[in-house]
């Protein structure tokens, strides 16, 4: 085979072989949606935001609890000493004997019929915090969802890397070889020889920073699944063939205002403001509650002789409460609530402020990306050319050695521009719906 028949089979190779790494890498091939479902299920993020979910469950049960009646029981047993008894003035005192043995037993049932709201107001916080809850849950879910997303697209981005570059390794240690052979038949000196010895230490250094960030990404992709530590994650390669069609703005706008969890947070606070707001006005209202109670005493001890019985009692009733220094003390919480009201709604406007801007941002990077993904693509057209050109030229003794192996260079890296810049636009769609919270 001639050097230059060579040359070409071994930069043809090189350039042909693009699938060739993920067909023979071993490792788990995990698809976008297979990794948000093991995320769901092993994700300890999730799973703490979860418990929270089932905390602000019982908080609910807590709240309406109040409504049910109080009932106390109270049971005692006493030794109580003889009395004494004098006059008014203290003369002609007399022992007075006692019965020693005493004892008390109280039952008590209360049941509020009215308090001023506070009851009604603390179950509707619980619930709204119940909400909250749930929208905390959902909003880690998507963080969760997103980070994964990054970290899948990142790792795709450096296998492809890892492809490149040792493919690039290979043509120049076997160029190197090739012009070894050369060099020892007189027609290739040695400075030659040395310029791509220099390109292939080059070569190995990028090829190690790559592997290595490959292994970081890899690691946290495992560690935040729980998968086997030693599970190395394989990108669907089909990702890339997807198509993905952007809608308007003004339809990515409509989304985030219904979906994005972070304007619902803020509006859930400015309810749970006028909720504060109902609870501190009901601690200047009075309460109201039904009364009922048993009593079971012995001795006797308001008369004298001490009489040695038990004696029972019973009642039932209205009881009204009110407390009237929260007339005086109450007005400052009451006028705090109000003002954590407006601070809430104003947080509520600025939410809804950050997130337009957000989504208005997202939307020219997502728009830029396909732009540099036409680019890239007529890059890689034009790289294609190029090599053709050149390797006729160079099949013709038209075109230097040096030149066959830049435009092969050059199509590697075209290729892999366009392979980047394909991930790069799917990257910018996934990050439009974590904007909109429709991950």
């Amino acid at each position: 085979m001639s050097n230059r028949t060579w040359l070409m089979a071994l930069c043809f190779a090189a350039l042909c072989s693009q699938g060739l790494y993920a067909q023979h890498s071993s490792g788990r091939t995990l698809g976008i949606e297979e990794m948000f479902r093991l995320a769901d299920t092993n994700s300890k993020s999730i799973q703490t935001y979860q418990t929270g979910r089932e905390a602000a469950d019982q908080a609910v049960k807590a709240a309406k609890a109040q409504r049910l009646p109080d009932v106390g029981a109270s049971l005692s047993f006493s030794y109580l000493g003889d009395g004494h008894l004098w006059d008014r003035d203290f003369d002609n005192g007399m022992n007075i004997p006692m019965p020693h043995f005493g004892n008390n037993f109280a039952l008590e049932a209360q049941q509020v019929i009215y308090a001023g709201g506070a009851i009604s107001s603390g179950i509707a916080l619980a619930e709204l915090g119940q909400q909250m809850a749930e929208l905390d849950w959902q909003k880690n879910r998507q963080e969760i969802r997103f980070l994964l997303t990054g970290y899948y697209l990142n790792l795709y981005k450096l296998n492809n890397q890892v492809r490149v570059l040792r493919k690039n390794l290979d043509v120049t240690e076997q160029l190197i070889r090739h012009m070894e052979a050369r060099r020892s038949q007189g027609t290739v000196l040695k400075n030659d020889i040395t310029r791509y010895e220099l390109q292939r230490e080059t070569l190995r250094l990028q090829l190690a920073q790559v592997q290595d960030s490959r292994k970081i990404v890899n690691h946290q992709l495992v560690t935040t699944l729980h998968l086997p530590a030693d599970t190395e994650i394989v990108p669907d390669t089909t990702l890339l063939d997807e198509e993905i069609r952007t809608l308007a703005e003004e339809d990515w706008q409509q989304m985030a205002v219904q979906g994005n969890i972070s304007l619902q947070q803020a509006e859930l606070v400015v309810r749970m403001s006028e909720q504060q707001v109902k609870l501190e006005r009901s601690e200047r209202l009075p309460k109201v509650a039904l009364v009922a109670a048993d009593h079971l005493d012995g001795p006797i001890t308001f008369e004298v002789p001490v009489l040695d019985n038990n004696f029972n009692y019973w009642y039932v009733g209205v009881g009204v409460k009110y407390n009237l220094s929260s007339l005086f003390k109450n007005n400052r919480k009451l006028k705090q609530a109000h003002l954590n009201v407006r601070r809430a709604q104003e947080g509520h406007e600025l939410a809804q402020e950050q997130v337009e801007n957000a989504v208005q941002a997202g939307y020219v990077n997502f728009l830029t990306s396909f732009t540099d993904l036409r680019t890239q693509e007529k890059s890689a057209e034009l790289a294609d050319e190029n090599y053709a050109v050149t390797a006729n030229r160079y099949k013709n003794d038209l075109a230097l050695l040096t030149d066959m192996l830049d435009a092969s260079n050059t199509k590697l890296s075209a290729d892999l521009g366009l392979v980047n810049a394909r991930i790069n636009v799917i990257y910018n769609y996934y990050k439009m719906r974590y904007l909109t919270h429709s991950l």
